[in-house]
């Protein structure tokens, strides 16, 4: 079993898996560095597919943009290693050999690890970062807390100290196990911190914890679209796509027309978000929803997860909307099949009741809950995630102890014994929402003087992917180009003839009447008819910008 399935990869073993799988299959399988995070890592990007410099339908994936979310990469890195296998004439996810077949003929772009400076940090030392371990604010001389391993044990926990405004009290009977106080709770009674040390402390006012107190940014608040300033949205940065990782990630999407589909892979909850995030279905694109509703299916049987509506279920305010994520900006701007997935179904493994809305889910928690996640740590996790406490002077707070949640393994993401199957579930999810993508062909031939040319689009959907896309520019239309090569002409009027879009044969799921069953006409396929003088060869071209080129050589007898 590949290390990623079973384990979280620090760097340097990612690194040497991608280079690997291009070495071991230089015939479809090329590494590219998009671009360097802060402390100089690259963000390596497989391209997955024969001939990938020719232009057509490509797939996206990207994982842990959010540091301590390492169980992205490692799905992500699974779907890639599952399409190289399709490439090698396996089929790791038994799929129908015509939809192996169809997968093969598009791109896939995989990007594991958006945020390898965070997600080094994280696996090195256990601290919890948002994004990146670093901060480049101006900050005003006030204090905040700065996470770190005090006690130098090689992990960053949490730091707990009797108080009788405390709001935590500890478990009786489980070690680690720290519980919100009921009024009916005897004391002992703590203040329950970070493990990390204050800034500018005066020796007697404790700041609150923030997530963002030492690491600025949150990538995911940080792409253009509907980007707001940090005291709008916190996380955002001094501007759109400031991080050289957004920045990366932006530069190739916009040079890449061709991504049709784009899966962007956090932890936790087990869910696939989708557009829209900043208004109701009743203002979606309804063409756009009957997508969504067909990969939502797949994804609640195949992946276990359910799909919701990013502004009915996941805002934290009411009807205030999360500004600056990335599926916002894909979707909106280039017009593709964008979506999250909050890999890791912690909740339905603690047999917790489904929410009206999902999000509740994360702050509509109980003490049992609580309980409930003890006892899966010692059942499914060995005991990974709550530590027993430990004394320990603190510099500035002086007797406390150390112990607590270990986040990474168990609560962020799943344990190592269940990565494998969230990686074979997710892997094949996304493996027929990559099938979907439209299929450019053509027919050439002569008669009588013309060049007949006929284009059609066999793939699911059509050649513009999204109705909501069709509005975009550049034009992502289909076009017919005929050049003479030598020997006969071609007037210049008819050397580029627009076909306009191609439908696809797929419709989403419930967008049509089942009991009214009719094909539509010829939407899916275009005639070019253009004359030509002489004999000589024509070379012609079917090309757009969402779905490729196709070109061929005919002689003109």
């Amino acid at each position: 079993m590949s290390p990623f399935r079973n384990n979280y990869l620090r760097y340097e073993e990612l690194t040497r898996i991608v280079h690997d799988w291009a070495r071991a299959n230089p015939g479809f399988v090329r590494v590219t560095s998009i671009g360097k995070s802060v402390e100089g890592r690259d963000l390596w990007l497989l391209e997955i597919g024969r001939d990938p410099d020719r232009m057509r339908a490509a797939a996206w994936v990207d994982g842990n943009m959010h540091a301590v979310e390492v169980c992205g990469s490692s799905v992500a890195l699974a779907i890639a290693e599952d399409v190289i296998a399709l490439h090698r004439g396996e089929n790791p996810r038994d799929l129908p050999a015509h939809v192996a077949e169809r997968l093969k003929s598009i791109l896939v772009y995989v990007l594991p690890r958006m945020s390898p400076d965070g997600a080094e940090a994280v696996l090195t030392s256990g601290r919890v970062v948002r994004s990146n371990p670093r901060d480049r604010r101006p900050h005003p001389p006030a204090p905040r807390w700065v996470t770190g391993d005090v006690d130098g044990d090689g992990a960053v926990l949490h730091m707990r100290k009797p108080d009788p405004a405390g709001e935590f009290v500890a478990d009786a009977e489980l070690p680690g196990v720290m519980l919100p106080r009921r009024l009916e709770d005897p004391g002992p009674y703590y203040k329950l911190w970070p493990e990390g040390t204050i800034e500018n402390f005066d020796g007697t006012h404790v700041p609150d914890p923030v997530y963002l107190s030492d690491n600025d940014i949150d990538l995911n608040r940080n792409f253009p679209y509907g980007w707001k300033p940090d005291h709008e949205q916190i996380g955002a940065g001094p501007f759109g796509s400031s991080e050289p990782e957004s920045r990366a990630v932006i530069e190739w999407a916009a040079t890449h027309p061709n991504i049709f589909s784009w899966l962007n892979l956090h932890t936790f909850g087990g869910c696939y978000i989708r557009p829209l995030g900043n208004a109701p279905d009743s203002k979606m694109n309804q063409e756009d929803l009957a997508i969504y509703r067909q990969i939502g299916e797949w994804g609640e049987k195949i992946g276990g997860y359910p799909m919701v509506s990013g502004f009915e279920e996941f805002i934290y305010e009411p009807e205030k909307p999360i500004y600056g994520d990335i599926t916002d900006f894909i979707y909106h701007t280039r017009g593709a099949i964008a979506y999250a997935c909050e890999l890791w179904d912690l909740f339905a493994r603690l047999g917790i009741e489904r929410k009206k809305k999902f999000v509740d889910y994360y702050s509509h928690l109980t003490r049992d809950d609580l309980l409930k996640l003890a006892k899966l740590d010692r059942e499914s996790n060995k005991s990974r995630m709550f530590r027993p406490w430990k004394r320990f002077k603190h510099p500035q707070l002086g007797e406390i102890e150390i112990g607590g949640i270990a986040q990474v393994v168990g609560l962020n993401n799943p344990p190592y014994e269940l990565l494998p199957e969230v990686c074979e579930r997710q892997s094949a999810v996304y493996l027929r929402v990559a099938a979907m993508a439209p299929s450019l062909e053509m027919e050439v031939r002569v008669a009588q003087g013309r060049v007949e040319i006929e284009v059609a689009n066999s793939g699911y959907l059509p050649s513009y992917v999204l109705d909501s896309a069709k509005k975009l520019t550049p034009d992502p239309g289909v076009f017919v180009e005929v050049e003479a090569l030598g020997g006969c002409t071609i007037d210049p009027r008819d050397a580029r003839t627009e076909v306009g879009h191609l439908e696809g044969w797929g419709r989403g799921l419930y967008n049509e009447y089942l009991f009214y069953q009719r094909s539509r006409g010829s939407v899916s396929r275009r005639t070019v008819s253009v004359p030509v003088r002489g004999t000589g060869r024509v070379r012609v071209r079917a090309r757009g910008l969402r779905v490729g080129e196709v070109v061929k050589e005919i002689a003109v007898e």
